[in-house]
Parts: structure tokens; sequence; C-alpha cells
């Protein structure tokens, strides 16, 4: 179980492997592009042989991108729907020239249109990425803590999605803030092992790749993507002995997303903690 967060590659993808080191991250999460806008930059093959080559000396891997937040497969507008193919398929290329795992991207909103309604629409955006994209490259969808009509606040929807598209390129990276601010209590021994029996039989564990580890703001069910340093929300320390002990997470890489102790994002802190915790438990 390697432990590692988002970190920023502002002034050149390499750049995310000196902020990886100086909090100890072991495994590390990046944009592609900026997340909140449509624009990219391209980014030359030696830039893209260089990060690899960088992977390859820190040891830090593996490596995944985080797709755009104005993605939205689930749209009613047309426009949007091909601004967010074009912006998963500009990450998935990317994710292979840099050697990159794949893309973990939310998939979107129906905006009250109901997501069996939406359905037919995602699975087809998702199987024309595919074909246009290379082999070698995951989308992996993130379950969604269920604001505002956001697809994957269920288990039972990513494992439609994931069986309506038929293609073993798709994963799924679970957040447990998001699980948690959903209903699922990650925290609990008993309803973790619960909804990890549900994503097993919906899913399938053979699906999950990776995991972003955040504590909530939100109390359980609260349905409202907010993200707490870890042990100071309502999972709590305890709750990630609990998550960190299932067997389900097994080798599974967590990436840290939290605000940090200093509100600069993921820290070294933040890292430690779940090292500690790691070793408490036993998790490999």
């Amino acid at each position: 179980m390697k432990i590692g967060a988002h970190v920023g590659s502002s002034g050149g993808l390499t750049t995310a492997f000196e902020r990886a080191q100086a909090i100890g991250a072991e495994t590390i999460q990046i944009f592609g592009a900026p997340p909140q806008t449509w624009r990219r930059r391209k980014i030359q093959p030696e830039e893209c042989e260089a990060f690899q080559a960088g992977m390859k000396e820190s040891g830090i891997e593996p490596v995944f991108l985080h797709g755009p937040y104005l993605i939205n497969l689930a749209t009613e507008s047309a426009e949007q729907l091909k601004k967010s193919t074009d912006a998963l398929s500009g990450d998935l290329h990317l994710a292979s020239a840099i050697g990159a795992k794949g893309v973990i991207f939310h998939v979107g909103s129906h905006k009250g249109a109901g997501f069996e309604t939406r359905l037919p629409q995602i699975v087809k955006a998702l199987q024309g990425v595919l074909k246009d994209t290379p082999d070698d490259a995951w989308i992996i969808l993130e379950n969604s803590a269920g604001q505002g009509g956001s697809v994957g606040s269920k288990f039972s929807e990513l494992g439609e999605i994931i069986q309506g598209v038929g293609s073993p390129r798709l994963k799924v990276c679970l957040d447990t803030e998001h699980a948690y601010a959903a209903g699922y209590n990650l925290a609990d021994k008993k309803e973790l092992a619960k909804a990890m029996r549900e994503f097993d039989t919906e899913v399938g564990l053979d699906k999950l790749v990776a995991v972003h580890a955040n504590d909530s703001k939100i109390p359980l069910g609260g349905g409202v993507d907010r993200h707490e340093n870890i042990g100071k929300g309502h999972i709590g320390r305890a709750g990630f002995e609990t998550i960190m002990s299932h067997p389900a997470f097994s080798g599974v890489p967590l990436l840290l997303e939290v605000p940090g102790m200093e509100g600069e994002g993921p820290d070294k802190p933040n890292v430690d903690i779940l090292k500690r915790i790691r070793k408490k438990v036993g998790a490999v």
C-alpha cells in the first residue's frame, strides 16, 4: 500500500517529483491540464521522456492524472459533451506518453434528468474515447458525494457504466470522503465490510486501482464534497485505521487530496499520519 498525494506540476511536469519528495509521497496524482478550463498546452515529447526518467529515478509511482473538473458526460449540452470527451481523450494520450496508469475523473451530473436517462449517453461517450486513445491508459471513474445529481454516488451506478461500456480499461478510484458523504460508513468495521461487499458485487474489487484518502467535513450521508485533513473530520483517524486494515485496500495506492495543515494542499503531516497508520495496522 503506497501512500501519496495530489501534487502540483506548475513549471513543468517533472517538478511534481520534487514536490512529492518534499512531502514523502510514494505515489502521485497530477493534473494534465488546468482543472477549471478547457485550454491545455501541448506537452512536448522531450518533456514526456523526462517525466518517465524522473519517475524511474525517484521511484515515485504509480502516477495518475486527474481530469478537468469541467468534464460532464451526463450533460444535456452537445457542446459540453464534445469538450468533455476531447479533454478526457487528451489526458489519456498524455497518460500513455508519460507512463501514467490512467486518468481519474468525475463522470459528471445529470442535473436532475436521472441516471438511467443519461446512462446510454455516458456509455457511448466512453466507448468513443476508448477507440480514440492508447490501450495502455486506464479510464478511472471516481465515485461522487451525490450532490447536484452527480453520477456515481452509488456503487451500482459505476457498475452499470462499466458493464455497459464493456472494456477492461475501465477502472475505479474510491474517494473515502465522497463515499462517506454518500452514506457509506467506511469508518465502522461492519459497515465498511458491507460497503465493500456491495462494491465487489456491483463493480468488482479487481476494478479498484486507487483510493482518494480524504477525511470528511460532512457528517455521514451529508451528500456534499468537502475534504478534511486526516483525523480532523468525521471519518477520523480510527476510521482510517479501519479502512486501511480492510483487505480490499491491500496493495491499492492511497492519494491524499486534503486541504493541508496550513491550507496549502496535501502535505507531509498528512502523509506521515497515513504512514503511521499503515505501520500500525500492518497494511501492505
